[in-house]
């Protein structure tokens, strides 16, 4: 009984972490696709709710996506990193 009642304190401490607050944003522009085989979409997005509201990032977002898509962001402290062509 011991070790049930631990798993029960455990899981209610992961479900308040899913509960943190999150970000809607609209995408504004697609700039292009990134990482090895092109799965991920490099994108400006614009926070419409949150405590940021109305700041801009440039984010990679993985799967599809066009402009005017809603997006949900976890964080908005970081900003992806612009894309270099290398030309060889």
């Amino acid at each position: 009984m011991v070790r049930e009642r631990r798993k029960k304190g455990k899981e209610s401490k992961k479900s308040s972490e899913v509960q943190q607050e999150q970000n809607l944003a609209v995408v504004l522009k697609v700039f292009g696709r990134t990482g090895v085989h092109g799965e991920v979409n490099h994108v400006l997005c614009k926070l419409i709710s949150g405590r940021d509201k109305g700041k801009t990032l440039k984010r990679n977002i993985k799967g599809p996506v066009k402009v005017n898509d809603k997006i949900v962001l976890l964080e908005t402290e970081r900003e992806a990193k612009t894309i270099s062509s290398r030309r060889r």
